[in-house]
């Protein structure tokens, strides 16, 4: 397979998973995934996202916020704010690598609350690339205004081995 069709098949995965985290590596539905505990935060986290943006690098999705996710003052919860970063950060490292991956640092800094029925728009891009470690960073806005509600950063590797990443046979 071509580069350029290796490209826009993991673009096209990347948003169908952000879309249905039961969505396997492959682009094809795993009924194993519909119920499973691992999924559920990310199902959670990501209900009814859309999204409007997916290349080799970079993805762009939007959701509103849900009243479930939010915290005792009515603002979107944190760890939700936390969890729909983290998927978006592997879905734009998937889109360059081809395989899941393990986060090996994370750092997420708050701006300003979302409420529930807000929509928010994320966009992820990957931002650096050193040996087996790829850096991505989401920001996350208030679609409406603009308003930033959060920055996250990551360092991810791929969860198992790809041609960029085997090991050496020393």
């Amino acid at each position: 397979m071509g580069d350029d069709a290796r490209a826009l098949r993991l673009a096209a995965i990347a948003r169908k998973w952000l879309e249905d985290p039961r969505v396997g590596y492959s682009g094809d539905l795993n009924p194993a995934a519909s119920d499973s505990e691992r999924q559920a935060l990310s199902s959670m986290a990501m209900a009814g996202a859309r999204v409007s943006l997916a290349e080799p690098g970079r993805v762009v999705c939007s959701l509103r916020v849900r009243a479930p996710l939010t915290d005792a003052e009515g603002r979107w919860h944190a760890g939700a704010i936390a969890a729909a970063v983290d998927n978006v950060c592997s879905a734009a490292v998937f889109t360059v690598e081809g395989a899941p991956t393990a986060t090996v640092h994370y750092s997420l800094s708050y701006f300003s609350p979302a409420h529930p029925n807000e929509e928010v728009e994320m966009e992820g891009r990957v931002v650096s690339r050193k040996g087996k470690l790829t850096a991505a960073a989401v920001e996350v806005r208030k679609k409406e205004s603009g308003e930033l509600v959060a920055i996250g950063r990551q360092w991810m590797t791929p969860a198992w081995p790809t041609k960029s990443n085997k090991s050496s046979k020393l």
